[in-house]
C-alpha cells in the first residue's frame, strides 16, 4: 500500500501481510502519514497510550507500564500517574484488576493491601490479555460493520472470559453457493401494482396470502411461505411487501454467554412481536456434503447445518464458516424467534431463504434464540434440524434452561 502524502513516483510500499502495528511503526519512522491506519499529521510525532500493562509504587509515586499505540512491546515505558491523561484506560485497568482478583479462589487471592507496591505477575498478565482481547474484539466489530449491508449495527461484547474473535469465520450477507450449485438471483417476472398491499401481487401469483400487515408484522401462520416483491416488480423500495430483503433493522450484540453456550446474540433495542429480525445465511451445500460435515461437527459439539427442505431435501445451509449474525444465535426449546421460508428473486422451491421473526415482544438486552429442531413448516420434531442428517448421530446436550427443555439440541 502507498502511504498517504507520499509522491506517486516514489510511493512507499510495504508487504500486504504486515500487521497494523508494524505499519504504524514504519510510518512513524519514515515520517509518513496514512489516515487509513490512524497515522495523521496531528499524531505523527505524538505517542498515544494503547493500554496499561502493569503497576508499581516507587518512593511513594505511582507508575504504570504503558503500551504505546503503533509501537512494539519492547518500547513500553514506565510512566508516572501524573503524566497519564487517559481516564478511561485507567478505569479499565482498575476494573480488569478487580475482576481477576474476584475470580481467584478464596484463600489464594492476592489483595491490593498485600501487594500495594506492585502487582503479582499473574495479575499483570491477565490485564494485558484482557486489553489485547478488547482491542481484537473492537477490530472485529469494526470489520463486521464494514461487511454488513443492513441498517442495524453490530456490537461485540465479552465480559465473561478471554475468548477473542473466531479465527475461521467470514461474514456474508447472502447465501454462498458451494462449487457446482447455482443460485438464480434474478426473477423471471414481477408485479405492476401501484399499491401492493391492496392489489393482486406476487403472493397471489404464487397462490398464497400477503405475509405482512400494515405494521410490517407477519400475519401468516408458520409453514406458509413468504413471497416478496422482487427486482422485476415495478413497486419501489417502500413497498409493504419488501421486508426480509431490507435486512436486519435492529442493533444487535454478539456477546459471550455466562452459561457455557459460547457466543450468543442479544438485541439492544425493543423488538415488537411478529417482526422480521434476521436471515439465516451460510454456504449452500448438498445434503450428501451436509452428512459428511455433520459428522465432523458432532465431534466438536457444534451445530450449524440447516436443511432447506421446503419441498425437497436436496440442499442444506452450513453457517459454520460463512454466515451472518445468525451464526451466533443459540438454541432454545422455548425460543423467541420463528423460522419462515422466503422467496424473492430466486423462486426455486428447493432453495428458500430462511427468515427469523419474533414470536413475541423482545425487550432490549434479551438474548435471541430459535429452536434448532424448528422447520420452516413450523413443525418441531427429531427429524428436522441438526438441522439435518445428524439426527442419527451423536446427540448434543441442550443448555437452554427452559422449563420445556427437551434435553438435547438434536
Amino acid at each position: 500500500m502507498a502511504a498517504a502524502g507520499a509522491e506517486a513516483p516514489g510511493a512507499w510500499c510495504v508487504p500486504c501481510l504486515v500487521s497494523l502495528d508494524t505499519l504504524q511503526e514504519l510510518c512513524r519512522k519514515e515520517k509518513l502519514t496514512c489516515k487509513s491506519i490512524g497515522i495523521t499529521k496531528r499524531n505523527l510525532n505524538n505517542y498515544e497510550v494503547e493500554y496499561l500493562c502493569d503497576y508499581k509504587v516507587v518512593k511513594d509515586m505511582e507508575y504504570y507500564l504503558v503500551k504505546w499505540k503503533g509501537w512494539p512491546d519492547s518500547t513500553n515505558t514506565w510512566e508516572p500517574l501524573q503524566n497519564l491523561k487517559c481516564p478511561l484506560l485507567l478505569q479499565q485497568f482498575s476494573n480488569d484488576k478487580h475482576n481477576y482478583l474476584s475470580q481467584v479462589k478464596k484463600g489464594k487471592a492476592v489483595t491490593l493491601k498485600e501487594n500495594h507496591r506492585a502487582l503479582k505477575p499473574a495479575v499483570a498478565e491477565y490485564i494485558v490479555k484482557k486489553a489485547k482481547q478488547r482491542i481484537a474484539l473492537q477490530r472485529w466489530q469494526d470489520e463486521l460493520n464494514r461487511r454488513k449491508t443492513h441498517k442495524g449495527m453490530i456490537f461485540v461484547e465479552n465480559t465473561v472470559d478471554l475468548e477473542g474473535p473466531p479465527s475461521d469465520f467470514y461474514y456474508i450477507n447472502e447465501y454462498k453457493p458451494a462449487p457446482g450449485i447455482s443460485l438464480v438471483n434474478e426473477a423471471t417476472f414481477g408485479c405492476s401494482c401501484t399499491d401492493c398491499f391492496f392489489e393482486k401481487c406476487c403472493p397471489a401469483e404464487a397462490g398464497v396470502l400477503l405475509a405482512y400487515n400494515k405494521n410490517q408484522q407477519i400475519k401468516i401462520p408458520p409453514g406458509t411461505p413468504i413471497y416478496e416483491c422482487n427486482s422485476r416488480c415495478q413497486c419501489g423500495p417502500d413497498c409493504p411487501n419488501r421486508i426480509v430483503q431490507k435486512g436486519t433493522q435492529y442493533s444487535l450484540c454478539i456477546f459471550r454467554t455466562s452459561n457455557g453456550c459460547g457466543w450468543g446474540v442479544k438485541t439492544l433495542v425493543k423488538i415488537k412481536r411478529m417482526s422480521f429480525v434476521m436471515e439465516y445465511v451460510g454456504e449452500v451445500i448438498t445434503s450428501e456434503e451436509a452428512e459428511r460435515r455433520g459428522q465432523l461437527y458432532d465431534n466438536k459439539g457444534i451445530t450449524y447445518l440447516f436443511d432447506l427442505d421446503y419441498e425437497s431435501d436436496e440442499f442444506t445451509v452450513d453457517a459454520a464458516r460463512y454466515g451472518n449474525v445468525s451464526h451466533f444465535v443459540n438454541h432454545s426449546c422455548d425460543p423467541n424467534l420463528q423460522v419462515f421460508n422466503v422467496f424473492i428473486d430466486n423462486l426455486d422451491t428447493r432453495l428458500p431463504r430462511i427468515a427469523l421473526f419474533s414470536t413475541r415482544t423482545i425487550n432490549a438486552g434479551e438474548e435471541l434464540t430459535f429452536d434448532y429442531q424448528m422447520k420452516g413448516s413450523g413443525d418441531v420434531s427429531s427429524d428436522s434440524i441438526d438441522h439435518s442428517p445428524a439426527k442419527k448421530r451423536a446427540r448434543t446436550v441442550c443448555k437452554c434452561g427452559a422449563v420445556t427443555c427437551r434435553g438435547y439440541l438434536n
